[in-house]
C-alpha cells in the first residue's frame, strides 16, 4: 500500500495556530499528511533582530530535516515575504528545492496564486501586525498581482507568541470594520492568527471569501501533489472556488 502524499511545513518556533489547523483542514483528506519542522521566530516587526529571523539558512537547515521525511513538498507556512519582499519568497524556494530537490512554496506566494486563479481584483486586509508592514503587504499585493486594497485593520502587536492570543470576537470587530464597502475577497495575514477557524462563519456573515494565509496554503500544497482541493470540507469557499481563465 503507498503512503500518502506528505506536506512538509516550514513553521515559526513561536506559532501555536497553523500545526493544529493544518491537520484539522486536511482530517478527511486520508491521502494527505502534514509534517512540521520550527526554526526560530519570535518578533514580527522591522527591526533588525526581527528581520535577521527570516536570514535563508536556518530555513533550509529546517528544510532539509523535513527532506529526511521524504515530503512532496516543503511550504514555508509564513508571512515574512509580504514586508521582505515576494521576490525573497521566490528565491527560498528556489534554495529549498537547490538544496533537497523537493519543490517549493509559502503562504504569500500561495495566496497571490489563490488570486490570480480566482480573479481577484481587490480585497479588505485584516492582520494583527504593525501598520508600516502593512503597508508593505499593500504594496507587494498592487506590485506583483495588480491587487488593490480596499481596507486595511492591524493590531500593532509584534510579538508573534501574542498573535494566536486574540480573541474571535476582537477578530470579528476587524472583518466588520473592514467590510463596510466592497471588496472581491477578504485577505486575512499571519499563519499564527485564528481567525480562519470560523471562516465559514465570517464567509457567510460578511458575504465575502476568506483568503487566509493558512488556507490559501494548504490549497495550493494539494494542488502541487496532485490532490483536488475540494476534498477539503469547512474551510471556505476557497476550495470550491472554479478556476477563471485570464
Amino acid at each position: 500500500m503507498s503512503e500518502p502524499k506528505k506536506i512538509g511545513m516550514l513553521t515559526p518556533s513561536s506559532n501555536t495556530v497553523l500545526e493544529p489547523i493544518c491537520s484539522r483542514m486536511l482530517y478527511n483528506v486520508p491521502e494527505v499528511t502534514c509534517h512540521y519542522g520550527r526554526f526560530e521566530v519570535t518578533k514580527i516587526s522591522l527591526e533588525q533582530d526581527a528581520l535577521s529571523q527570516f536570514n535563508f539558512e536556518p530555513m533550509l537547515q529546517a528544510a532539509e530535516l523535513l527532506a529526511h521525511a521524504e515530503v512532496d513538498v516543503i511550504a514555508w507556512n509564513g508571512t515574512s515575504g509580504g514586508w521582505l519582499g515576494f521576490d525573497m519568497d521566490y528565491k527560498l524556494c528556489e534554495e529549498i528545492t537547490k538544496r533537497t530537490g523537493i519543490p517549493a512554496t509559502t503562504s504569500m506566494l500561495s495566496q497571490v496564486r489563490a488570486f490570480k486563479e480566482h480573479n481577484i481584483k481587490s480585497i479588505h486586509m485584516v492582520t494583527p501586525y504593525i501598520p508600516e508592514i502593512n503597508k508593505l503587504i499593500v504594496e507587494q499585493y498592487k506590485k506583483h498581482c495588480n491587487v488593490e486594497t480596499v481596507n486595511v485593520s492591524g493590531l500593532s502587536q509584534t510579538v508573534n507568541r501574542s498573535f494566536s492570543q486574540v480573541s474571535q470576537e476582537r477578530i470579528e470587530e476587524q472583518i466588520k470594520e473592514v467590510c463596510v464597502t466592497p471588496a472581491d475577497a477578504l485577505s486575512v495575514v499571519c499563519t499564527n492568527f485564528p481567525a480562519v477557524g470560523k471562516v465559514e462563519y465570517y464567509e457567510e456573515k460578511y458575504e465575502i471569501p476568506m483568503y487566509d494565509t493558512i488556507n490559501v496554503l494548504i490549497w495550493e500544497c494539494l494542488k502541487m501533489v496532485n490532490v483536488d482541493p475540494a476534498k477539503v470540507k469547512g474551510w471556505g469557499k476557497l476550495f470550491s472556488r472554479v478556476t477563471v481563465n485570464n
